[in-house]
């Protein structure tokens, strides 16, 4: 019995060693993010070291990088070219502006309400006084 190597065979598992490795690669880098993440985060709580909004801008920049990273990668968006990333990208963040202003509107119809008791009348709004016609 004949054995024989293709050109296919080899470029098969040429192409499955660096698919792994890529995913060993991304593995650790997400994994080294996370524990920056938890460890920042179990600074703050034993000893404050940063503003809580401080904190939580690293936070959601440490996210997005991760959300970033796992979109280039698995999705093979890296690979792609400008036009198709825009494509998915731009209606990405108009999603995230409006989960945003929805949020931002609840808030203040909840402050809105929590200020209005029961029962309460809504003032009628302050108007200018007319002038009179013939006084400039």
């Amino acid at each position: 019995m004949e054995h024989t190597h293709t050109a296919e065979g080899h470029e098969t598992a040429h192409h499955g060693d660096s698919t792994t490795k890529t995913i060993w690669r991304t593995f650790w880098i997400l994994l080294c993010i996370t524990v920056v993440e938890v460890g920042l985060a179990f600074l703050h709580l034993e000893f404050g070291f940063l503003p809580r909004v401080a904190l939580n801008g690293v936070f959601v920049i440490l996210t997005l990088f991760k959300a970033f990273y796992i979109v280039a990668e698995f999705m093979h968006l890296g690979h792609e070219i400008k036009n198709l990333i825009m494509s998915v990208l731009m209606p990405l963040l108009l999603f995230v502006w409006f989960i945003i202003a929805f949020l931002y509107d609840g808030d203040s119809w909840k402050h809105l309400r929590q200020n209005l008791k029961t029962g309460t009348p809504v003032e009628a709004p302050l108007v200018a006084p007319a002038e009179k016609p013939g006084h400039y």
